[in-house]
């Protein structure tokens, strides 16, 4: 059996934060470090997502093109992926020709069996920004959960997918407009037509995590609806048809089938250009796809349906989707650069330490919180207390008391065949867990097997006998080693850094994940070295005073739509002292604020006056009075100045 293990494209538009890593990343990294040392054919791929509107979104913001963003976060991702650890086989690109040809021939081949088909739309268009809005471009409240940042394709708040007409008050995100709808053509991909092939392939798949079973049996149940799959971009995959000028493939159609183009990129650089066929058009191909909850519907349902409609290709063995990982009781968000970097996080710590701590919290059937204090905690009483501390202990009284050589013995107690047993057993405790993807569970294997070997150690009291009973000392330090020699294969997984560190100190034989419960010791032992040092707590107190000084970048900010707004007319709210109810003038539009300005300002003072206010809030109504706006004011120990131009302006110039 081959298996063919992808994680989900990151979007290069950003760096990855460890909300990423601890759903579609790490777990990803485990199975796979675990599968090779099974000795098994394993081929794992991933690669940027380099089109799609969150790249010309930071592009525009950035004023860049789309194509310096994608090589300046390409090359930003790669490198700190490599620094975590991360082993991919290939990790390609989709602005790369060999993926463009792919994908149009994706597209081509499905359009000529009949399963896509154009259709005449009504599509969002922005009159300010003259242009036609693709649905990351407008935002508005979701209509499930009334999250009111929720984007045209999906909220991030409650996970569904929507479309940019189901939002209500959608506006422009550039310019904070309201759009109108115009008519345009698209492309769509008949999936409701793959409802019940794909009800039946859904329920063989017993063994699937029940989120991601829940997940996708719902949208089986709601009825699937036919997709479009294209917009109107100028970055993208540029839709192969004679009548789709200045159309491109829609992200979502033409990302996933970047795992194949990244899969022939491996092959070609293997020199064996046909080598990605033996494991995308073999049914004896287990093919994982390892993402985020947010990816379900895509990777579950829409992505199948791509593969049936196009033939030939492997269907997905297993999706294990992780949950959401929050960051000290928030959510991660990119946006508000309220999230740890990994670029940032590995400038000040190691890789392993994060990597024990995001799977020790994995998020395998529920959310859960990243803080810096668990982090610290972990690393202190579990890594370096726990495992770095019997490794440590270990190999320094072989130095010290045995110069260096590995003592060996012949005869065993029982509580060394205790230990032995356990050591027998750990290739399969260990292991079951990572085959069914419980790497919480398979870490805490591991960590049983350094916290007996510390009881043992303790147990036996090397260190008294040593002198008294020289054959029983040497006996248990044997068996320490062989613990040390086993524990250098068992954290490879999950701690590679650490495992090569140990190896290193104890001149390791190779050996596979079977040789564990019998691992081959060396004859000597080299210098210890502390695998963990102590992280102190003013070094924790720094990185979560950086949080609290949240910051907001220039594409966050760009989304507040300031303009200056002269006041008509302005009235005391009705059974209020503070409150003031303002008609204003904002260009050729005529709205109403209430600002709580009462105490400073008489409402004939505010009457003409030229000020600043937010002009894209939602609408909401303070003391049954609605507010379609906010002024802008500062507060002093003298009270409130509102912040007006200086000299005259036009009512409803863009403040910049």
């Amino acid at each position: 059996m081959k298996i063919l293990v992808t994680s989900a494209l990151p979007y290069a538009n950003g760096d990855i934060h460890l909300g990423h890593l601890a759903g579609a990343y790490l777990p990803a990294d485990i199975y796979v470090r675990y599968q090779r040392l099974k000795r098994r054919d394993v081929v794992y791929i991933c690669g940027t997502d380099e089109h799609g509107v969150p790249v010309t979104i930071s592009a525009e913001k950035q004023k860049k093109t789309p194509r310096e963003i994608v090589d300046q976060y390409y090359a930003s991702i790669k490198k700190s992926f490599e620094d975590f650890g991360m082993t991919f086989d290939n990790f390609s690109r989709t602005s790369l020709p060999i993926h463009h040809r792919l994908a149009q021939d994706f597209f081509l081949k499905i359009n000529e069996k009949g399963f896509i088909y154009p259709r005449e739309v009504e599509q969002f268009y922005c009159t300010r920004c003259k242009r036609f809005l693709p649905d990351r471009y407008i935002t508005g409240t979701c209509p499930k959960c009334n999250n009111e940042g929720a984007r045209g394709d999906q909220c991030e708040s409650c996970g569904h997918w929507l479309e940019p007409s189901e939002l209500i008050q959608p506006r422009c995100l550039v310019c904070g407009e309201t759009p109108k709808k115009t008519r345009t053509k698209h492309w769509y991909f008949r999936l409701s037509q793959f409802q019940d092939k794909l009800s039946s392939w859904i329920a063989d798949k017993k063994e699937w995590k029940e989120t991601v079973l829940t997940f996708v049996q719902g949208w089986l149940r709601e009825g699937l609806q036919d997709r479009p799959i294209t917009r109107d971009l100028s970055w993208g995959v540029p839709v192969p048809l004679d009548d789709a000028e200045d159309k491109v493939l829609y992200v979502w159609f033409d990302a996933p089938i970047g795992y194949i183009s990244s899969t022939i990129e491996w092959a070609q650089r293997q020199g064996k250009p046909d080598l990605w066929r033996d494991y995308w058009l073999s049914k004896d191909t287990k093919l994982v796809h390892f993402i985020g909850k947010d990816n379900i519907v895509f990777h579950a349902l829409i992505w199948p349906a791509m593969l049936m409609a196009y033939g030939d290709y492997v269907l997905p063995s297993e999706i294990p989707a992780n949950q959401f990982l929050n960051l000290e009781g928030g959510k991660f968000s990119t946006s508000k650069d309220y999230a740890i970097w990994l670029p940032d996080y590995l400038k000040e710590f190691k890789a392993d330490s994060l990597r024990y701590a995001l799977t020790r919290n994995a998020p395998e059937a529920r959310d859960t919180d990243f803080t810096w204090r668990d982090f610290q905690a972990w690393h202190n009483n579990e890594l370096a207390d726990i495992l770095g501390n019997f490794v440590n202990r270990t190999l320094t009284f072989i130095k010290k008391y045995y110069n260096s050589s590995v003592p060996s013995t012949s005869f065993f107690a029982e509580r060394d065949n205790y230990i032995l047993d356990l050591l027998k057993k750990a290739p399969h405790a260990v292991g079951d867990r990572l085959e069914r993807f419980e790497f919480k569970g398979g870490l805490q294997e591991l960590m049983k097997i350094a916290q007996e070997a510390n009881r043992y150690f303790d147990h036996e009291e090397p260190w008294s006998t040593r002198k008294k009973d020289p054959a029983a000392c040497a006996r248990t330090m044997c068996i320490c080693m062989k613990i040390v020699t086993a524990l250098s294969v068992l954290t490879e997984p999950f701690l590679p850094f650490t495992a090569q560190r140990i190896k290193k100190m104890i001149n390791a034989v190779p050996q596979s994940w079977d040789d564990i419960g019998r691992p081959e010791l060396a004859t000597a032992v080299g210098e210890p070295v502390i695998l963990f040092e102590k992280i102190t707590d003013e070094i924790i107190k720094a990185q979560v005073e950086k949080l609290k000084k949240e910051s907001v970048d220039l594409e966050y900010f760009s989304r507040i739509n300031l303009k200056t707004a002269k006041v008509l007319t302005a009235e005391r709210v009705e059974g209020t002292a503070n409150l003031i109810k303002c008609g204003i003038e904002v260009g050729d539009q005529r709205k109403q604020i209430v600002a709580g300005v009462g105490k400073d300002y008489a409402p004939e003072e505010l009457v003409g006056k030229t000020i600043v206010i937010v002009d894209n809030l939602v609408p909401v109504k303070i003391r049954g009075v609605l507010s379609e706006g906010m002024l802008l004011a500062a507060v002093d120990k003298k009270g409130i100045v509102l912040i007006t131009a200086d000299r005259p302006a036009s009512s409803g110039t863009a403040v910049q």
